[in-house]
């Protein structure tokens, strides 16, 4: 049960007032949620204010800087109505002692502001200062008070990020209703740490986050914010610490490889296996010869050789008399996936389903049944691999690729399940070391670091799309002697919003320069049509492929040698280097052209160059982590990974290690959050919304 402490935190926002349900839209939208039903007022409380306005300047009329916000007090001398039926806007004029202002209003009804200004009465008004013409005006000023009620005017005032149809006012409005509702709550942190970082209370530190006197109280290395970031870490460390005590709890089945099925798959491999590859295979097979369940990251840059490691530890299962699956984030991964493995598990003679929600009827019951009777040794799929309606007669390992796509809340429901297999999860995004601390805290981390040999290194060139024509001309060359490419656009159709180029505009163009050799792929066509194109891509049929990020993962063709990327500047690094990583594959040299509308900002021209500079992954991760953030970095906020409300990796990485070692202590000294700091953990685990931990704790 949430304690009751915080139930005003947890009411439903529409319960402050002034939300109604046209309002209440803007805000769903503002704080990230479905609908207003989602939203509690406790999401306002967390919504910090990323700047100030500082109304203190008062330097006189004529003294006021060009585009500035200053506050001025003087005598209204005249007001200027338009003339009837023109769109002339309406001027009231009042002056100081050092000049005269024109204060502008459009769209006027009424006779409110000769009640508001009434001439020879002294005002303040405060807002932006134009000057035109040598004359200064000021649009709508922001306030408009009576100089006797002057003291009524907020000086300094905090911006927070908006969305359209929601004015700064009525946001302001609805936080100040908020703040009141926050409690005194227990204390949940020690009294050392406290001392150490000069703490103050966690209320006292939410009114100082809302209250920002000056520019230092908006820096996230202000006293206030960085309490609240640790909170929030070390609620994100305990919640992963109990859910790993609890994972840890269910034994693992000790699998004993014996190389009976590894030994000629390995002897019939092309290539040998990378040093580190080698290392992470024997990391995996020790963890999974223990007792406990291994829970085990598999971090390696595109064309690593993931795969390869993932096979032999599935064979290990295998070879232990169970089964394995590996659970892709699409169909059109998990099909490939199968085709590479089953021909890399040939010589062993395992027996290797797929499974999809494509897979329909008659078929998808045989496949039921094999899986239920041991028959499949291993199951490739989608998450339909963990529906209810599929049991396994002994699953001993989950191999999950592209982790980030799959939570902490999947890991668990596939416990959940009564199946407590070891887990080993692969992503070819390179994370940081404070990602994955942050992300993946419950879990052992293996890296590959090297590319397997023959491949050639990519290489990078950035061209302005004024260019676009000779990239077009470079292409026909290329698909004349052969080569194949793809061309990759942000978006899938032109929309009035946007000047990207959308991915069928884009597609339409290059058909008309070389007709039937270009094909087409993007999100929203459905998986067998998505299939055919790819098919026709790999067997040559097609040998220009225009796509959105759909191929971004694991979509291989090893002949592919061109990359063209549209709108570089707007995507993410991690995301560049993972599709500049679909060339390169096979044992010719490959290009990578990132074309990028200009001018560039200073950071887009740094981003842009660091890709052209390396091909490390892990270095690539580090650096777009200092530009961009976290949020950003592993794709969609709602993935499954910390998207931080006050807490930023980059700000406050410090803290971030020390909740881990924090969380670590107190699983260590108080496992069921007994103790008086236990029950305040639980009441800062409920105020992050990480109460599936609790649940953990009574069930475990």
């Amino acid at each position: 049960m949430r304690p009751a402490l915080l139930d005003p935190l947890f009411a439903p926002l529409n319960s402050l007032p002034g939300i109604g349900p046209k309002a209440g839209e803007l805000y769903a939208r503002l704080l990230g949620r479905e609908s207003i039903d989602d939203c509690r007022v406790i999401d306002l409380v967390f919504h910090a204010p990323h700047s100030l306005i500082d109304r203190r300047h008062q330097p006189g009329i004529a003294r006021a800087p060009q585009g500035t916000i200053v506050t001025i007090t003087g005598r209204v001398d005249r007001h200027q109505p338009p003339a009837p039926r023109t769109n002339q806007p309406y001027r009231v004029f009042l002056h100081d002692e050092t000049g005269e202002l024109a204060l502008t209003f459009f769209r006027v009804k009424g006779n409110w502001l000769e009640k508001a200004l009434p001439i020879d009465e002294t005002v303040t008004v405060s807002g932006k200062v134009d000057w035109f013409n040598g004359r200064p005006s000021m649009v709508h000023p922001d306030y408009m008070v009576r100089a006797l009620e002057a003291e009524n005017l907020p000086l300094v005032e905090p911006v927070y990020p908006l969305t359209a149809g929601l004015s700064a006012r009525i946001l302001r409005k609805s936080i100040e209703a908020a703040l009141p509702r926050i409690p005194d709550f227990p204390e949940w942190l020690d009294e050392a740490l406290l001392e150490k970082q000069s703490f103050a209370s966690t209320r006292d530190c939410f009114l100082t986050l809302h209250d920002p006197r000056d520019e230092t109280d908006i820096d996230p290395q202000a006293p206030a914010r960085r309490r609240l970031a640790y909170d929030e870490f070390l609620a994100g460390q305990l919640s992963l610490s109990l859910v790993r005590q609890r994972l840890r709890k269910v034994a693992g089945t000790p699998v004993h490889a014996t190389a009976t099925l590894s030994k000629p798959v390995l002897d019939a491999l092309p290539f040998s296996l990378t040093a580190s590859q080698v290392t992470a295979i024997g990391e995996v097979l020790k963890d999974m010869a223990g007792t406990e369940r291994m829970l085990r990251l598999l971090q390696g840059d595109v064309g690593s050789g993931k795969t390869a490691v993932a096979l032999m530890s599935m064979l290990a299962a295998v070879e232990a008399g169970g089964q394995a699956v590996l659970m892709a984030p699409t169909e059109i991964l998990a099909r490939q996936h199968f085709a590479t493995l089953s021909k890399m598990a040939a010589p062993a003679g395992v027996t290797i389903d797929v499974l999809t929600g494509r897979t329909k009827g008659r078929e998808r019951e045989a496949i039921l049944e094999r899986i239920a009777l041991g028959e499949t040794q291993i199951v490739i799929g989608t998450h339909a691999l963990f529906q209810d309606t599929v049991g396994y007669a002994n699953l001993l390992l989950a191999v999950v690729d592209e982790q980030h796509r799959f939570g902490v809340h999947q890991r668990l429901r596939l416990t959940a399940k009564g199946i407590s297999p070891h887990m080993l999860v692969m992503t070819a995004t390179p994370i940081p070391r404070t990602l994955v601390l942050a992300a993946f805290g419950d879990m052992d981390v293996s890296k590959l670091t090297e590319k397997p040999a023959g491949r050639k290194p990519i290489q990078t060139v950035t061209v302005s799309t004024e260019r676009t024509g000779e990239i077009v001309s470079r292409l026909h060359t290329a698909l004349g002697e052969g080569k194949k490419a793809y061309w990759i656009c942000p978006l899938v159709e032109e929309s009035d919003a946007s000047d990207l180029m959308s991915v069928d505009e884009r597609f339409q163009t290059l058909k008309s320069h070389f007709g039937a050799q270009v094909g087409l792929v993007h999100g929203r066509m459905n998986g067998a049509e998505k299939d055919t194109v790819m098919l026709a891509f790999k067997t040559g049929e097609i040998r220009l492929l225009v796509a959105t990020t759909v191929v971004e993962v694991g979509v291989d063709v090893p002949d592919a040698t061109i990359m063209v990327i549209e709108h570089a500047e707007r995507f993410g690094l991690a995301q560049l280097h993972q599709l500049r990583g679909r060339v390169g594959r096979g044992d010719e040299a490959s290009t990578c052209i990132l074309l990028y509308k200009g001018p560039l900002s200073e950071n887009g021209r740094a981003r842009l160059s660091i890709l052209r500079e390396t091909e490390d992954g892990f270095l690539i991760a580090e650096e777009d982590l200092k530009l961009r953030g976290e949020g950003e970095l592993l794709g969609t906020r709602q993935s499954g990974t910390p998207g931080f409300r006050i807490a930023s990796l980059e700000a406050h990485g410090d803290l971030l290690e020390i909740a881990r070692k924090d969380a670590a202590y107190i699983i260590e000294r108080d496992p069921e959050l007994t103790s008086d700091r236990g029950e305040a953990l639980r009441t800062l685990l409920y105020l992050y919304r990480r109460d599936e931990a609790i649940r953990f704790l009574r069930a475990g």
